[in-house]
């Protein structure tokens, strides 16, 4: 009941997202694109492990087998690879969006066209298929000779390499790689997209002017904080029963929680968003 009542308020508020900025004027600005764009991706990210583990807890129940595909299992790895990766570039874009906004005023609405926007969001999407494509490949490449038994709850690279006969070596290594740069690179675009930002925030001189500014980027800096720092704790490890283990914990910050929170955290701090909701209501 509890992680059903997650994913519903994940459904929810993330959906409701969507649909605020779709039907309200006010909010057709590049910071909400991104937003609905973030939003969609949480959803088809707690979507693709929440009804599954679901149905789990009830087979559980009824003392039946709880079971899933090769195929299914390497098709929920793919989407979750996938949108991982789709979120570290995405919460890059919307850093580069505060520093355009904050940096360059003026010059907003100009350099922040709509194709910029597109190309912008199109970017995650892909590089996330790509990551996701070539990770999928190198697991159906393995071997499964020995027990079959996933000892997590959804389809992850790290338990299914626990089960593997094969040589794992490549595997770990293009994980740990990708990863890696990725990380890296989405965190490099934050950081120096902040660093600017907080030169040009120290330069208002009015105290009610920094705190406005500051109050814009706070939220974008919690969801990276939290998104972060569960995923850098679940796949920056060695592939053990103890990172297997400890990973169970994060994944669920990261699938159910983050997800769950980031429409509120991202938008209801927001006082257009309130506006907005006030008025439909």
């Amino acid at each position: 009941m509890v992680f059903l009542l997650i994913y519903l308020i994940t459904l929810t508020g993330n959906f409701g997202m969507i649909l605020l900025t779709r039907f309200t004027p006010q909010l057709q600005t590049p910071m909400y694109f991104f937003l609905t764009h973030l939003a969609c991706v949480d959803i088809f990210y707690s979507t693709n492990v929440s009804p599954q583990m679901l149905v789990n807890f009830l087979s559980e129940k009824k003392k039946k087998k709880k079971n899933i595909s090769y195929a299914g299992c390497l098709a929920q790895c793919f989407v979750f690879v996938t949108l991982l990766f789709t979120e570290y570039y995405m919460l890059g874009a919307m850093a580069y969006d505060r520093y355009m906004a904050i940096c360059n005023p003026l010059h907003y609405k100009i350099r922040m066209s709509r194709f910029l926007c597109i190309c912008l969001v199109t970017f995650p999407y892909f590089c996330g298929s790509m990551v996701g494509t070539m990770q999928v490949i190198l697991t159906s490449c393995l071997s499964f000779c020995g027990s079959n038994t996933i000892n997590h709850f959804y389809c992850a690279d790290l338990p299914l390499l626990m089960l593997t006969c094969s040589d794992t070596y490549i595997k770990q290594t293009a994980l740990f790689v990708s990863e890696g740069i990725n990380l890296t690179g989405s965190l490099l675009i934050i950081l120096i997209s902040y660093v600017f930002i907080f030169i040009t925030i120290m330069r208002i001189r009015s105290s009610k002017g920094q705190h406005k500014a500051f109050s814009t980027c706070g939220s974008h800096l919690t969801a990276v904080t939290m998104f972060y720092g569960s995923l850098t704790c679940m796949y920056l490890r060695p592939a053990n029963n103890q990172s297997v283990e400890q990973g169970k914990i994060v994944s669920v910050i990261c699938i159910f929680v983050n997800p769950m929170l980031n429409p509120f955290i991202c938008s209801l701090r927001n006082n257009d968003v309130k506006q907005a909701l006030r008025r439909i209501l």
